[in-house]
């Protein structure tokens, strides 16, 4: 049985890279959203080792909710940035900061 330290190091190391992605590069949008997405896989990650070690399953089944969830934005995040790059041309987030209401 693999110990619940390798799931917490391992979810640590994915969500760390996010984090670092996020702050590396703040140009394209398509790899922002990536880099969202895997923190939150890092997290869901979190919440199946512990469900796993603790004996519930209601972490695992919560995990089912947010991956739900994280496909509707990931579809609607996906969708705007289509929009935008008709629109504008760019997916270059210095150059959406002037889109006003």
């Amino acid at each position: 049985m693999i110990p619940l330290s390798h799931f917490l190091v391992v979810s640590a190391l994915l969500f760390s890279i996010s984090v670092a992605g996020i702050f590396l590069n703040r140009k394209n949008m398509i790899i922002l959203l990536m880099c969202i997405e895997l923190m939150l896989l890092a997290v869901n990650l979190n919440f199946i080792a512990f469900s796993h070690y603790l004996g519930d399953v209601a972490g695992q089944v919560f995990v089912f909710f947010i991956l739900t969830v994280a496909a509707a934005e990931a579809a609607i995040g996906l969708a705007i940035l289509v929009t935008v790059f008709r629109n504008r041309r760019t997916i270059n987030v210095a150059e959406l900061d002037e889109i006003k209401g």
